[in-house]
């Protein structure tokens, strides 16, 4: 197959357009064709078949988004700066290409069975970098010591993520990137009180803990 050629981006820029405005089930390789401007043959010269083009379409974003996300983490000298570096690259890369954006948050789920490896290496990549920037925010007294860290992972991800399908659900008309400043806030911040926080138990059930403590 012919890969990192002008054609083969023509034809998946084509294609994530396609799935993003039919579905990737209603889609056709046809329809990719004529959105390319190529024939329905010159499809099989670069893909095998239509789930290649979205298998491809993930591993190049993956690939794409984890140089980003490490070198934005990088930018930043403290651990404030680098979780907003990080948060800030997400929502940039999907704003930078609403297609795309579309396509992965929509599919992801419904197509788990052909995207579910390059997801999965998102995802390790993602926890991973939240995980040494929470461990900084600790060294630095910005972040607390008592955090069940798996949860915390999971909670940024998941909070920028709604984020990302709000964007796409309202018609993306606003300024993405910019949720970035608010979202770091609420994650250093909370929404407790000193007040509120006493009221509540600190003990988590141990099952809890052994889902969530820092996996």
């Amino acid at each position: 197959m012919k890969r990192n050629t002008d054609k083969y981006q023509q034809i998946l820029t084509a294609a994530i357009k396609v799935f993003a405005e039919r579905g990737f089930s209603q889609s056709t390789i046809s329809q990719i064709a004529q959105e390319a401007g190529v024939a329905d043959g010159t499809i099989y010269l670069y893909f095998k078949n239509k789930d290649d083009i979205l298998v491809q379409f993930y591993e190049r974003m993956t690939e794409h988004v984890s140089s980003r996300f490490w070198e934005a983490v990088e930018e930043g000298q403290t651990a404030v700066e680098k979780l907003h570096n990080l948060i800030h690259a997400h929502l940039d890369v999907f704003q930078s290409q609403p297609n795309g954006a579309i396509v992965y948050q929509g599919e992801t789920h419904l197509q788990w069975r052909l995207v579910q490896e390059p997801t999965r290496k998102m995802s390790k990549m993602y926890r991973d970098i939240i995980s040494k920037v929470v461990a900084l925010g600790q060294q630095e007294g910005v972040i607390r010591n008592d955090l069940y860290v798996g949860l915390v992972k999971r909670l940024i991800n998941g909070a920028v993520e709604e984020v990302i399908n709000t964007w796409i659900h309202t018609g993306r008309d606003h300024d993405l990137a910019a949720m970035a400043e608010p979202l770091v806030e609420l994650f250093i911040n909370g929404i407790g009180t000193r007040k509120g926080q006493q009221a509540i138990g600190n003990q988590a059930p141990q099952d809890f803990i052994d889902q969530y403590g820092d996996t």
